[in-house]
């Protein structure tokens, strides 16, 4: 379920590691940090995770076989479908300049889970 949760995050909400604010295409563009908590299932209590966002699409900031599909549209409103290992995840909430938050649900290996994400934007590379 870490990869599900992962996801998720959105969850959550995420442009290439080297891309900054001022370079961006879209106000969210850039490198995000991503809280990912379980507030019922089995699965796994908390996760932290980096997401890329990249002219509004989400990307996973890490290996693994894991696929995710997200958007963050123009106003922010942010949906991630994550996939790995016969487990899944949907995740949606906002997201405004600097941070933001939402939901999940999924199923993992043994349990529906469910929980809530939150977001912050981490600074640009020296």
């Amino acid at each position: 379920m870490r990869a599900i949760a992962l996801g998720t995050a959105l969850a959550l909400a995420a442009s290439a590691a080297a891309t900054s604010a001022a370079f961006a295409r879209t106000l969210y563009d850039g490198a995000w940090s991503v809280l990912i908590v379980t507030r019922s299932g089995s699965c796994d209590p908390t996760y932290r995770y980096g997401v890329q966002i990249s002219d509004g699409n989400v990307v996973y900031d890490g290996g693994g076989l894991v696929t995710m599909q997200g958007r963050v549209t123009p106003k922010g409103a942010v949906r991630v479908i994550v996939q790995g290992g016969g487990q899944w995840a949907d995740g949606s909430g906002m997201l405004k300049r600097n941070q933001g938050g939402g939901v999940w649900k999924g199923q993992g290996s043994s349990s529906a889970c469910a929980g809530v994400w939150q977001a912050e934007r981490r600074p640009p590379p020296d």
